[in-house]
């Protein structure tokens, strides 16, 4: 077993252990006076992907590592518990020395993932895996909802360059700088966070605001001193008083005037309001007949996906964009909802299911100790599907694979033998809770993801009613799930 490196370690700064609900902590009194300290298993995941789409990118394992790592409860802690009034001396003092000891597998950052597949399985004591659900949920609930957000906004772009842009209409401090990692791992060129640059080691990006022109006495004078500040990444903002009669001219003249003459390039110019299907042609035709081919259209103003889709739809002469609120908030479906359920009890050895039942159909879960598996054809080397199995199941590609819908036996399909190979999604993280997973970089997590969304079809992929992707069961695990259904009391 790996022993603790440094090189991994990823704690907040901060001592964030009590960013969770209230409950964790009652319900972990209770369990402590009981005596009611044994291993459970507990799965997180999701039901239902943002915008209709149909995938997710799963992202926030890093901080959901570094909240383990950190999590303890110092005497300020202990004394605010205390004056509550709800928790006993013993159990305080439980909380003085708690140590998370248990197991964690997870499906690494930046993998397409799809509803109800673990993306987080938890295997500990009942009090150590309570007190865990908040900021798991937290982590990888929003992180999971912004790289998503960035990868279909990226998507729409077709090839162009996406900057992310949202900080200042982020939901505060942290919200910024790890929605920009998120958008990042989603395939962002880079961001305007500044922080976000410094900790994470993305490309730190932006130009100038409207206050920065009408700070000086003419646009033309505001676009030299730029110009002459940084020759060769020069990039102006056209629309503070009006971009065709006033921006783009003294763009082309600061270009002909100074940059050229000096052996530099005007290497953009970008548009953040008006008709950007219209304007983006108008400043195109112009550039290109001052001989400034080379010269970028970047773009901003609230865009998002379906906004991307329709100004290139007509036609619009953009190179680069720069998108803020709409994908750091996810604006248009604002909340991931991930969920925390019990799968398991273990006694003696013995896992035992546990199942939550509901009138919903939807939030009916699937019991027991879980593995989950990608299947690949051989031959394209495309995702035929995920299949969840009970961790005792053994799978052999030499030999016919069928999966089952989640509720209905006569939903199935079977995949030939040999044609297929599987690839288990849960990699261990922390093993009796020590952190046992090499942590790739940010860039790494990009390129990884980048290559794991070449093996869906486009089909999944698409905005509009895309492909319902396969997330099935083994028949081991539909008549574990059945047989708890129909002795569930009527």
């Amino acid at each position: 077993m790996k022993t603790f490196d440094a090189k991994f370690d990823f704690r907040d700064k901060r001592n964030l252990s009590l960013v969770m609900d209230f409950y964790e902590l009652t319900m972990s009194q209770c369990y402590f006076n009981r005596d009611k300290n044994e291993e459970v298993v507990f799965d997180m995941f999701y039901r239902s992907n943002p915008n209709g789409g149909g995938y997710c990118i799963c992202a926030g394992l890093e901080e959901v590592i570094g909240y383990i790592q950190n999590l303890h409860f110092e005497e300020e802690d202990i004394a605010y518990l205390r004056s509550l009034n709800k928790f006993s001396e013993e159990f305080l003092d439980y909380l003085r020395h708690f140590i998370f000891t248990g197991d964690i597998y997870a499906i690494p950052e930046g993998t397409p993932v799809f509803p109800y597949e673990p993306l987080i399985r938890v295997k500990a004591k009942i009090i150590d895996a309570q007190l865990l659900e908040t900021a798991l949920l937290l982590a990888m609930n929003h992180q999971t909802l912004i790289a998503t957000k960035a990868r279909r906004i990226v998507q729409a772009a077709n090839g162009r360059t996406v900057m992310e842009f949202g900080a200042r209409r982020a939901h505060n401090f942290d919200a910024a700088n790890y929605g920009a990692r998120a958008a990042y791992i989603g395939g962002v060129l880079g961001t305007a966070t500044t922080y976000a640059g410094k900790e994470y080691g993305i490309p730190a990006l932006g130009t100038m605001a409207h206050s920065f022109i009408q700070s000086f006495d003419s646009e033309y004078e505001a676009f030299l001193n730029y110009a002459q500040t940084y020759p060769d990444s020069c990039t102006v903002l056209l629309d503070t008083y009006n971009t065709l009669k006033s921006g783009l001219p003294n763009a082309i003249r600061v270009a002909k005037e100074y940059l050229e003459p000096n052996g530099y390039r005007l290497k953009g110019v970008r548009i953040d309001s008006g008709d950007m299907a219209y304007l983006s042609k108008k400043i195109r035709k112009a550039l290109d007949e001052a001989g400034m081919q080379d010269c970028q259209i970047v773009v901003s103003n609230s865009l998002d996906e379906f906004l991307i889709e329709s100004l290139l739809s007509q036609g619009a002469q953009i190179d680069s964009l720069g998108v803020g609120e709409n994908l750091v908030t996810s604006k248009s479906s604002p909340v991931f909802g991930g969920v925390y359920k019990l799968c398991a009890v273990i006694k003696d050895g013995e896992i035992i299911p546990k199942i939550k039942v509901s009138e919903n159909i939807e939030k009916v879960t699937n019991p027991g100790m879980k593995n989950l598996y990608r299947i690949y054809d051989k031959e394209s080397g495309m995702a035929l599907g995920d299949i969840m199995t009970l961790v005792d199941e053994t799978l052999d590609p030499s030999q016919d694979l069928t999966i089952y819908h989640q509720m209905n036996y006569w939903k199935n399909k079977t995949i030939p033998k040999g044609s297929y190979e599987l690839r288990d999604l849960l990699v261990p993280i922390f093993i009796d809770g020590q952190l046992v997973y090499d942590c790739p970089s940010l860039a790494e997590i990009r390129a990884y993801s980048e290559k794991e969304l070449s093996h869906l079809w486009d089909e999944v992929k698409r905005f509009t009613y895309p492909q319902t992707y396969y997330v099935d069961l083994s028949r081991k695990l539909l008549d574990l799930k059945m047989k708890m259904l129909e002795e569930v009391p009527k």
